[in-house]
């Protein structure tokens, strides 16, 4: 079987207990405004273009098929993602960011490391993008994988058909799910669809039997007020009273794959809250009676 591959992050430690694999498939049913990943939006295989590693050699012309010029973001609608330039290219320029990949291939690779993961008492993380979005790759992975007695982590953004998963959340040992907002309106104007779905699923997680940590991307101009962080917390207390917690601090990490794929930054007002406010958020949460995790 064959599925949309970003990429595979061996000896991951901020994914899961232990050293991990963190396997990255594409395609997302959100389009979070400030999306650390914007390659995993879609599935199809995708190319970006770094030009300050460019030297203007015309390698990655010679070598396209459809004859793309040195600057690919001014005729990306042309491109394929091949992959050819990526080849050609002699300074790593050019960067396949979205891959089609065979099953048999991620398990081979990930099974390289295996020494690792039994010793630190790590394995398998899911992410993406959405892994969901992508069912029958994501089941036949997880199902190999659980079979050779791997660790398997999952990390979603919850929006997806939960009695269809459900198989497949029963072989994660930990699920990472995402809560961007309480609110449905506010949830829809930064990531395009409302969180009815995504709460509902996230009440039902005690059905999988995994351990699970739900996680807040924290960022000022969007959802870092007492008043979402203190809602978030009393809906997982009320519905999930043995998950974690976990906030995330805003990053911007992923502002290079903007660039590489012509796309506009996210918006200049989304900021990095301090570690004093961090530690406020924080409070609010201990304050409910809720355990904080830390995979930092």
């Amino acid at each position: 079987m064959k599925g949309y591959l970003m990429q595979m992050q061996p000896f991951s430690v901020n994914d899961g207990d232990g050293i991990r694999t963190t396997i990255f498939l594409a395609g997302c049913p959100l389009h979070c405004k400030w999306c650390s990943n914007p390659e995993g939006m879609h599935q199809n295989p995708l190319v970006g273009f770094y030009p300050r590693l460019c030297i203007g050699c015309g390698a990655c012309t010679k070598a396209c098929p459809q004859g793309i010029g040195i600057n690919m973001n001014l005729e990306r609608e042309t491109c394929t993602g091949c992959g050819a330039c990526v080849k050609a290219c002699p300074t790593g320029a050019r960067k396949q960011l979205v891959s089609i990949a065979d099953t048999n291939e991620i398990l081979s690779q990930a099974k390289k490391h295996h020494l690792f993961y039994r010793e630190s008492g790590g394995g398998i993380t899911f992410s993406g993008g959405e892994a969901t979005m992508q069912h029958e790759v994501l089941d036949e992975l997880s199902e190999k994988f659980y079979d050779l007695r791997f660790s398997l982590d999952i990390e979603t953004c919850g929006n997806f058909d939960f009695d269809e998963t459900l198989p497949i959340l029963k072989r994660m040992d930990l699920i990472f799910m995402d809560l961007k907002h309480m609110d449905s309106e506010q949830h829809r104007k930064f990531t395009g669809v409302s969180n009815e779905r995504i709460l509902e699923n996230m009440k039902r997680l005690g059905e999988t039997g995994a351990q699970i940590v739900i996680r807040i991307p924290v960022i000022e101009g969007v959802n870092a007020d007492d008043e979402n962080i203190r809602r978030s917390g009393e809906f997982v207390k009320k519905y999930l009273p043995e998950a974690q917690m976990e906030l995330l601090p805003y990053h911007k990490f992923g502002f290079g794959k903007y660039e590489a794929l012509g796309m506009e930054l996210p918006q200049a007002d989304f900021a990095r809250p301090t570690e004093e406010r961090m530690e406020h958020l924080r409070g609010i949460l201990r304050g409910l009676g809720i355990e904080l995790a830390d995979f930092r």
